[in-house]
């Protein structure tokens, strides 16, 4: 009792601290979980508003002068968004002819003012899908499409150039530069569109942040706005507001283009929407991506053409904009353009009064067979069938101010002759304060600068790694036999050898500040990369990919690998083989795993390699420091760690005795 008495009084004393530390590591939590949280909430709320315009910006539209909304096709223009087309003539061959059917038969039906095709137009990769190459029968290909079809004298085409469309050009004067060529636009570098209808005139403004000079993938997957691009979209969007409304459209999301300060977010501020693709749904992952900016422009990603044949009708309906996300040969196509979606309104450029004060609901119906009828219900009660008003308009009577306040949902059902019928629902109010915010997810992928957030994350990342290193040379560890000891003690084996810790830490530093490869980063112009960006031919290209790939190679290959060979020798101070360390008792399928995973990473490295090889040939392959060379390093200093010098006690024991 007597001896237990001091020792419980230090057990307690250790749990204190324990749960202190819980706590305050709890409540830091807490605050960042709540700080993220509010950072991506879109919603409009005194915490994150939906901002105006500034002064200068323009008027202050409340929507409380006419025209409003009625009964008649007037005040109202639509038009058609593809995005990541991908002509190959490696892969789908179903691709080109679907194109061509959706520009000769889908346009024809739908007859929109005009078409924004935002990038990747060709696929430009080679057969292995690995290496990157301008193939001029795939701009051709694209080329005859739209000659064939004569989609360009029904409608105003205008597309522009994705990374893909820029893979492996020098520059664009290059040869194969076959957008200049083979493009409908043939425009090089953003500009500013003016559409003009009796109504008033649009803005659509083209941010193209598209690599000049472009390199081979994957190191053109973020793109680049400097100041000086800058400074023309912002004469572009102080042209734009002469306009009544203004579009933004662009290859890349916002969240994958290096822009300096304050933004091009910020530079898009005084139009109502961003339209973009890149990003291909994840791979399926996501299917919606949409947010809002800051300063209340609308971010609008569209899914791909290449694989999920998507495309977008947009509308402005009385200077309100509404679109559908549509798959190609899904009629009828149906947008409900009055009352406008709740979760899309914008407040600062928008005119939201016309919809209280509007007289009708407003329905653009599309089908390759006649309409035969347009149902409407709200919040569940049918309202009646549509009369036509022209074309594909479709107009219902209502009276606005029985749904004044709170959220409502709008259900329109359209049949045509074929017998198909398509559903259209969508939430929709009539008060300024209520907007239903984006999910977290979906503001998380469009709203963060991922390249500043990878930087970040490599230079934590590496501190932590060459830093361990460091600290476990000149510091004594602990004595025990608990894990922590034993971790403690199998990092201070590697980092006291001089050959590991050498190896480690040059690799390490290599990584982060050496060059990673020395090769043709663009045929017949050679260049180096670096985490911090990437030289090619004179230019320098800002870091963005580079770090995070530099954190992969970090998480995956040299963290597992100085685990490992810590591992490896506190088997051999303990007088095991790499034979004899398999017949522990009751240890050998644990054993087992972690060869096997350490195998799973150098094969995951010799992969990278390969990839290296295909992508920018064997110059780089052979001058590769972080790829090729840091293979068969590992290699040697795994079987150094199994058949050199084991680690002495007596080396251990010194590290552990009170200095």
């Amino acid at each position: 009792m007597h001896l237990l008495g001091p020792r419980w009084q230090r057990q307690t004393r250790r749990m204190l601290k324990l749960f202190g530390v819980l706590v305050i590591l709890g409540l830091a939590l807490a605050c960042i979980t709540s700080w993220v949280l509010d950072s991506y909430d879109t919603a409009w709320h005194p915490k994150r508003s939906v901002q105006r315009p500034t002064a200068g910006d323009g008027d202050e539209s409340e929507g409380s002068s006419p025209p409003f909304p009625g009964g008649e096709l007037s005040n109202i223009f639509w038009f058609i968004q593809v995005s990541d087309i991908h002509i190959s003539r490696f892969h789908d061959p179903r691709r080109i002819p679907d194109f061509e059917k959706f520009c000769t038969d889908t346009i024809e039906v739908i007859k929109p003012a005009l078409v924004l095709a935002t990038g990747d137009l060709t696929d430009a990769k080679t057969e292995s899908k690995v290496g990157s190459l301008q193939h001029e029968v795939e701009w051709q290909a694209y080329h005859n499409v739209l000659k064939r079809s004569r989609v360009m004298e029904r409608t105003r085409w205008i597309d522009i150039r994705g990374n893909h469309d820029a893979f492996n050009i020098i520059s664009l004067d290059s040869t194969n530069n076959y957008y200049r060529k083979y493009s409908a636009n043939q425009k090089v570098g953003s500009f500013h569109y003016v559409h003009k209808t009796p109504f008033g005139n649009y803005s659509f403004v083209c941010a193209d942040a598209t690599l000049t000079p472009g390199p081979k993938r994957p190191y053109n997957f973020f793109g680049i706005l400097n100041q000086t691009q800058m400074d023309l979209l912002d004469t572009f969007r102080a042209e734009s507001l002469k306009s009544n409304q203004s579009i933004w459209f662009g290859h890349y999301t916002t969240s994958t283009v290096v822009s300096p300060s304050p933004g091009v977010r910020d530079m898009m501020r005084s139009a109502v929407a961003y339209l973009c693709g890149h990003l291909h749904t994840l791979g399926g992952l996501m299917p919606v991506l949409h947010s809002r900016h800051p300063q209340g422009t609308l971010e609008l990603e569209l899914g791909d053409w290449m694989d999920n044949r998507r495309y977008r009708v947009l509308a402005f309906d009385h200077d309100l904009l509404s679109f559908s996300d549509l798959r190609f040969e899904q009629w009828p196509a149906v947008l409900i353009t009055n009352p406008k979606d709740a979760q899309y309104l914008h407040p600062g450029v928008e005119p939201l009064g016309r919809i209280r004060r509007s007289t009708h609901i407003r329905i653009l119906a599309f089908s390759e067979a006649p309409i035969t009828a347009v149902h409407v219900s709200v919040d569940g009660e049918p309202l009646g069938k549509c009369d036509s008003a022209g074309g594909p308009l479709y107009v219902l009577l209502w009276d606005p101010s029985l749904y004044l306040t709170g959220l409502h949902t709008i259900r329109v059902k359209v049949e045509d002759a074929a017998g198909r019928s398509s559903v259209r629902e969508q939430h929709f109010t009539l008060e300024d304060d209520l907007t239903p915010s984006f999910s977290f997810v979906q503001s998380f992928i469009l709203l963060t600068d991922h390249y500043i957030l990878a930087r970040v994350v490599f230079i934590l990342t590496m501190l932590l790694n060459v830093g361990v290193l460091l600290a476990f040379r000149f510091l004594s560890v602990p004595s025990g036999r608990g894990f922590y000891s034993q971790a403690c003690m199998s990092l201070h084996h590697v980092s006291t050898m001089d050959t590991f810790f050498y190896s480690l830490l040059l690799f390490n530093l290599c990584t982060a500040i050496g060059p990673w490869f020395i090769g043709e980063l663009i045929d017949g112009h050679s260049g180096a990369c670096f985490a911090f960006g990437v030289f090619v031919d004179g230019h320098f290209l800002e870091g963005s990919l580079t770090y995070v790939v530099g954190v992969v190679q970090m998480l995956f290959f040299n963290m597992p690998l100085t685990s490992y060979l810590c591992w490896s020798l506190h088997h051999r101070c303990r007088g095991n083989t790499f034979r004899s360390h398999f017949l522990r008792p009751g240890c050998r399928w644990r054993t087992l795993a972690v060869h096997v995973f350490m195998l799973l990473l150098l094969t995951w490295q010799a992969h990278s390699c390969y990839f290296l090889l295909e992508t920018y040939g064997s110059i780089a392959f052979f001058l590769s420091p972080v790829r090729t060379w840091a293979l068969a390093l590992s290699l040697i200093l795994v079987y150094r760690a199994w058949t050199g010098p084991a680690p002495l006690l007596r080396e251990h024991s010194k590290s552990v005795s009170p200095s």
